[in-house]
């Protein structure tokens, strides 16, 4: 099989490994890959080299973690799917894999397009940022930092009832997060912001801010623009690759006096569902997002700027790393 491995930082390659598909274990399930898409702020962090990026092995280390293909092979006790069932994967970029059906693996629905489907983890984690902070249907919600899960916050936004309002830093972010949903758009160092935010959230202010974007002024933005009791869903690596701080990012007049809620969106969701298993683990949340797309309630494909193939993977990263801010979905082609 073929998979793009890291080798260093701006080191990398496409590889030849080995994949023994002839003896697959009882639960195992053999996919050839589609496609694959790219989470461009995680990827170029890989890319560059970022130690502080979760999950980042030592070099060499393979990246992506967004792959849609065709279940070709199973092992005699599987249940869940069956040979030629699309599946989308939480794997890297590669040609095909060997995994357990009880792994980041999920079927999707007939009626869900593959460029939507590949990216139904990422919008998983998007979700995630609503669900550990307990949002309210009809809740004023600010999506800070509009990249891949940026937009897949405002999009998921609109689909659950939220007034969503998109801060990002470039015009062309805006007008794409308006296409995905987002009620106001509001450049980030825009001087009347917190007037605009009044005047939108008919001074009710934002309940709710996810925080997408790693500089430390993101961080900022979002515990200033929060009202009084409101939550912060960080989903961003805030300060990554900046030098240190400059000012007490729990100063008493942003999180203290405001009594606001800074939310790490990582692992489950919070404990709302008594007796239970967990009711929202990551294969469940694909699975829902997966259902929105197939009633047309949200359409990453819609988004899609950039398709390569894999061969020309190294281009589509170089790309990412000089901050190309027209490249958001960016998909590679295994054919």
């Amino acid at each position: 099989m073929k998979i793009a491995i890291l080798h260093g930082p701006q080191d990398l390659r496409i590889e030849e490994q080995p994949l023994d598909t002839s003896q697959l274990k009882p639960q195992d399930i053999w996919v050839e890959t589609r496609i694959t898409a790219m989470k461009i702020g995680t990827d170029r962090g890989n890319y560059e080299g970022a130690e502080d990026v979760p999950g980042a092995p030592i070099f060499p280390r393979w990246v992506g973690d967004s792959n849609l293909g065709i279940v070709r092979k199973i092992g005699r006790n599987v249940r869940r799917f069956r040979v030629g069932d699309r599946v989308v994967a939480c794997l890297p970029h590669q040609s095909e894999y060997i995994a357990s059906e009880d792994g980041p693996v999920v079927a999707v629905p007939a009626g869900v397009a593959d460029e939507d489907a590949v990216y139904g983890f990422l919008y998983a984690l998007s979700a995630l940022c609503f669900r550990k902070a307990h949002y309210q249907v009809g809740e004023n919600v600010a999506v800070l930092g509009l990249g891949v899960l940026g937009m897949g916050a405002t999009a998921l936004g609109r689909a659950y009832g939220a007034n969503v309002i998109g801060i990002g830093n470039s015009t062309l972010r805006l007008e794409m997060a308006q296409r995905m949903g987002a009620r106001h758009t509001f450049l980030y160092n825009d001087p009347n912001l917190k007037a605009q935010l009044a005047a939108v959230t008919q001074e009710c202010g934002v309940d709710l801010v996810i925080q997408t974007a790693n500089p430390w002024p993101a961080y900022q933005t979002a515990v200033e623009i929060v009202r009084p009791g409101g939550r912060v869903s960080i989903v961003a690596l805030p300060g990554r690759g900046e030098p240190p701080l400059d000012f007490n990012p729990l100063d008493m007049k942003w999180f203290y006096h405001k009594g606001i809620s800074l939310i790490a969106v990582a692992g489950q969701s919070g404990e709302i569902y008594k007796g239970q298993d967990v009711r929202f683990d990551r294969n469940r949340s694909v699975a829902h997002v997966l259902q929105l797309m197939e009633d047309g309630r949200v359409e990453p494909k819609r988004l899609v700027t950039h398709r390569f193939h894999y061969t020309d993977i190294k281009q589509a990263y170089e790309m990412a790393f000089q901050r190309n801010k027209s490249m958001l979905g960016v998909i590679f082609r295994w054919d």
